[in-house]
């Protein structure tokens, strides 16, 4: 089945135009690979150019694709083509590809898109062996940094087992795969002597709702380039902007980046993310007429030292939504607490969990298959103070703002959301004021990609040095702003004088 291998055919129009994106292949490039040629819609446009290259070879492991792709080549004139039923996955490339023309490589085609998660969703046999090709480590394995596109690993799999040849690669695949690709050529050291990201439209060509691009990238010797120009199509001679590597990170923008770098350090603060629970229907109530109700519409009794107002991203997101409209359970104090005392301190909590509890054995996180039964993932004392600076993560424009208590509890967030705890309302006040100042909002902004399903993440705010940035302020604007923000925590009231010598410990 194509869901199986996360086939998208690339349609000959879209082949027509990478290829003359990339012109003059026969004359720059005498070798062409194409590491999963499909149907062989590639290799019939190469061949179809006025300047073809001597030699093409294709490795397909659909026996289906196979046969059409040896139809495709047909019999080539003046170009040697050999096309091979390989798995990517499994072969050595070195010892898989045997050249009968020796100068420059250019590697070329349309790798899987779909990724390591949803092939284990299909029980596919189509992914490649388990290893840690990027290094990750801990908790970022076990929430979701270990999924990775198979687009990700062909990458890895070409500059890992061809670097000595220096080739030219060139692939569609999803800009959140090529920034992937840069990181991993900046931390591995791979010389790349110049790359650029070209945007195609997925939508139109695949049916594909996702951010996509021409990925091209040129292995050199020597010192690798850290910047990356992004064009808006296959053929603009202007770029938009341009990526690059920042202390390990790959950047959004250079430029601005550049101009805002002063700031690019370490954050005085702890950001925090929100409460996870994965069982909304259950955790999550609304009032009505009084009293809560759940998802399914079930009016819900609890101890009310387990209720507490929550906000989501979407209400840090929009002008006057501070106030919750929601509220969230919250069964523990810290990560890990029993909640078997729930049953003797909060009976009523305790019957409703039960009553609920095929939700909760229903979850697929594995941060909860160790944990005690109704545990919640991101609660501390820090969830508990009753100030917050608060912005939401899945949001592509960074908006902090100041929390403070409702219905006299301190408010809770959930897991789309990062927050730093403050004790009072002066701090929230005066850090909030500080995080929307424009310099900082340039950096943030930088930093993060629109095209990323969580643009806003703690990686980027732990960066913000705020203590750099105070000095780089116009001190009137931000007190002004800060007022602001204090007059509606309180309802009252002036900042004292001399209040920002103690923002920071």
């Amino acid at each position: 089945m194509a869901r199986d291998f996360g086939d998208f055919q690339t349609p000959p129009e879209l082949v027509s135009d990478v290829l003359e994106a990339l012109e003059p292949i026969g004359t720059r490039w005498p070798r062409v690979l194409e590491p999963t040629c499909g149907c062989g819609n590639f290799i019939a446009g190469l061949l179809n150019l006025p300047n073809p290259p001597k030699e093409i070879i294709g490795l397909e492991v659909q026996e289906q694709h196979l046969i059409h792709a040896r139809q495709a080549a047909g019999k080539a004139a003046s170009t040697t083509v050999t096309i091979e039923q390989a798995d990517i996955f499994s072969e050595n490339l070195l010892g898989t590809l045997r050249w009968k023309e020796t100068g420059p490589l250019l590697v070329v085609g349309n790798p899987p898109w779909i990724t390591s998660a949803e092939l284990g969703s299909l029980s596919s046999g189509n992914v490649p062996r388990k290893s840690n090709v990027r290094g990750i480590r801990g908790i970022e394995a076990i929430t979701g940094s270990s999924n990775f596109d198979l687009t990700e690993y062909v990458w890895i799999k070409l500059l890992t087992e061809l670097v000595e040849q220096r080739p030219a690669i060139a692939l569609l695949c999803k800009t959140s795969v090529a920034r992937k690709i840069l990181r991993y050529s900046h931390q591995e050291s791979i010389p790349v002597q110049e790359s650029s990201i070209r945007k195609i439209d997925a939508r139109k060509w695949f049916g594909a709702a996702v951010d996509a691009c021409l990925f091209c990238l040129q292995v050199g010797s020597g010192q690798g380039r850290a910047e990356t120009p992004v064009y808006p199509d296959l053929f603009a001679s202007e770029p938009e902007s341009v990526v690059g590597i920042a202390r390990g990170i790959v950047v959004a923008d250079l430029a601005a980046f550049r101009q805002s770098r002063a700031i690019d350090g370490t954050s005085p603060l702890v950001w925090r993310q929100g409460i996870k629970h994965d069982a909304a229907s259950v955790m999550v109530l609304r009032e009505v007429d009084g009293a809560l109700r759940n998802k399914a519409e079930e009016w819900v009794e609890i101890e009310e030292d387990y209720l507490f107002p929550l906000l989501k991203g979407s209400d840090l997101a929009r002008e006057g939504h501070e106030n919750p409209r929601l509220f969230v359970i919250v069964t523990q104090r810290r990560l890990g607490e029993p909640t078997e005392l729930l049953q003797e301190r909060a009976p009523k909590l305790w019957h409703y969990l039960k009553k609920h509890e095929g939700v909760f054995a229903a979850r697929k996180s594995s941060v909860f298959a160790k944990a005690p039964e109704f545990s919640m993932f991101g609660v501390g004392d820090y969830s508990f103070s009753a100030y917050k600076v608060a912005v939401a993560g899945m949001y592509r424009s960074p908006r902090f703002r100041a929390l403070g208590p409702a219905h006299e509890k301190p408010v809770m967030l959930d897991d789309t959301c990062y927050f730093l705890s403050c004790e009072s309302a002066e701090k929230a006040a005066l850090i909030s004021s500080l995080l929307n100042d424009p310099l900082c909002l340039r950096f943030v902004d930088s930093l993060l990609f629109k095209d990323a399903k969580r643009p806003i993440t703690k990686g980027i705010l732990q960066r913000i040095d705020l203590k750099a940035l105070l000095p780089l302020t116009d001190r009137s604007s931000l007190h002004a702003r800060a007022e602001a923000e204090f007059e509606r925590l309180t309802g009252w009231g002036h900042l004292p004088p001399g209040v920002w010598r103690d923002v920071f410990p």
